[in-house]
């Protein structure tokens, strides 16, 4: 039998990470007040003291991460004065002072984004997913997030000429290279860094709560069963729920008393899990037992080897 457990603080992250022990997580994936908004909910953090703010943060979640971990981050720049802000590109720059690898940057295309109109833009439909290393060799499960292949496969591949049975180079001098008989008699292929997911549409009392898919995404990706994710801005709790869900520990930092009291009434923070052939975890059932541990922390990494 496993145990899964749910652990959550009420505070400010940049405290609060303090009381974590050293490379204990192997997943972060958050999404923190952007700059300026949510002001009556989070006081809103201006643009130009954004970088200043979220670095003491960044520096105790770079202490938590495992060296085999990875920092998602979900964030996009405001328009200021008819212009976009450069805080993220700027709070890059300085992770990477700070001792982060900009491994790579995702995309989440927002399907359902209202129309809208602005004299000089577009309306925004997508936003980023920074992703953060501490190291070059990381855990990434890519074949957990494949996809079908589609329609394309049965036309593309059903005759194959000589260059396709062949690793064939770009003709425009680019120095890439691809060759199509690989994926012969397959029926899913890798995904791009482009995720299609709509918005949070449904009421979980939070302004800015995202879909579920989002975290289960990465979650699938970067860690297994029995891995430590944390969310140091849990907001309504989704990435917390469904950490759960797919039988990992969590960890869930809130400084909103109304969101952090939510929270610790809809979690349960012990899951008892019996070995059992694997099934899809939607259709797993489990035994629940005990109440959230909210202010006192349980160090959960004591149950595994914290060391990388």
């Amino acid at each position: 039998m496993i145990e899964i457990y749910t652990d959550i603080f009420l505070g400010d992250s940049a405290t609060e990470l303090k009381k974590i022990a050293d490379n204990s997580v192997d997943l972060i994936i958050t999404s923190p007040p952007y700059a300026d908004q949510r002001k009556s909910t989070y006081g809103g953090i201006r643009h130009d003291k954004y970088v200043e703010w979220f670095l003491p943060i960044s520096e105790q979640l770079l202490r938590v991460l495992k060296a085999t971990g990875t920092f998602v981050l979900n964030i996009k720049e405001k328009v200021v004065e008819g212009e976009r802000s450069t805080y993220v590109m700027e709070l890059i720059i300085a992770m990477r002072k700070q001792g982060w690898l900009w491994t790579e940057e995702f995309i989440w295309h927002k399907k359902n984004s209202y129309p809208g109109k602005w004299p000089n833009r577009f309306r925004d439909s997508w936003e980023r997913l920074l992703q953060f290393n501490k190291e070059k060799q990381f855990a990434m499960y890519q074949d957990e997030v494949m996809v079908p292949m589609g329609d394309w496969a049965k036309t593309r591949l059903k005759n194959l000429s000589n260059t396709d049975k062949t690793r064939d180079t770009s003709r425009v001098g680019s120095g890439f290279g691809k060759n199509i008989s690989n994926w012969v008699d397959r029926d899913k292929a890798y995904p791009t860094n482009v995720l299609h997911l709509a918005t949070e549409c449904n009421n979980k009392n939070h302004s800015a709560a995202f879909p579920e898919e989002l975290p289960e995404w990465f979650i699938k990706l970067f860690t297994k069963e029995n891995d430590i994710v944390l969310d140091p801005f849990m907001g309504s709790g989704t990435t917390l729920s469904v950490a759960g869900r797919m039988k990992r520990n969590s960890i869930g930092i809130e400084i909103v008393p109304e969101y952090y009291n939510m929270v610790k009434q809809q979690l349960q923070p012990v899951e008892a899990y019996l070995f059992e052939p694997k099934v899809k975890y939607e259709e797993s059932k489990s035994k629940r037992s005990d109440t959230v541990r909210g202010t006192k922390h349980r160090n959960i990494s004591s149950k595994k080897d914290s060391k990388s």
